[in-house]
């Protein structure tokens, strides 16, 4: 007897599966990020760091043994690499061109501001005006010099 519902993607892929990967692609021909690149490509790297991102890694050591203790699972989240490392991470991170992403951040927020175009929503946005990604990791801070912290306190 067969299995009568479809096989389910998992979730992380469904979270990535907007991307327009052809467009991508091209975006990285265009600024050769791939060129005599074999293992880690452009599109494993920014699937790695939205990872680290969605699962509050902090650490290319924590992202590294996140990653290979599921390595079985890794082409389902369509990461090709088949083992990741650290040191692998951390050059990709050096080398990449940023503008390759900040494109691909360009198209995901025109096609955020196509299927919001009808919306009050978008007024509310103001989608004309730049988008910034805030880092909102806690710092821990000596209560003596920021008495406004009480939230702090025990």
């Amino acid at each position: 007897m067969q299995n009568s519902s479809p096989r389910q993607k998992i979730i992380f892929s469904q979270i990535t599966s907007p991307i327009p990967w052809y467009q991508f692609d091209k975006i990285v021909g265009e600024f050769g990020a791939d060129y005599r690149c074999k293992k880690f490509k452009s599109r494993d790297h920014l699937l790695v760091m939205i990872f680290a991102q969605l699962t509050y890694r902090e650490g290319l050591r924590v992202i590294e043994s996140s990653l290979n203790s599921q390595r079985a699972k890794l082409y389902h989240m369509g990461i090709r690499c088949e083992k990741i490392a650290r040191n692998t991470i951390a050059k990709a991170n050096e080398a990449r061109d940023y503008r390759i992403y900040e494109e691909l951040a360009n198209i995901l927020t025109a096609r955020a501001r196509e299927l919001c175009s009808d919306e009050k929503l978008l007024e509310e946005l103001e989608f004309d005006k730049s988008i910034y990604a805030l880092d909102s990791s806690v710092i821990n801070i000596c209560f003596s010099l920021a008495p406004w912290t009480k939230y702090m306190e025990k």
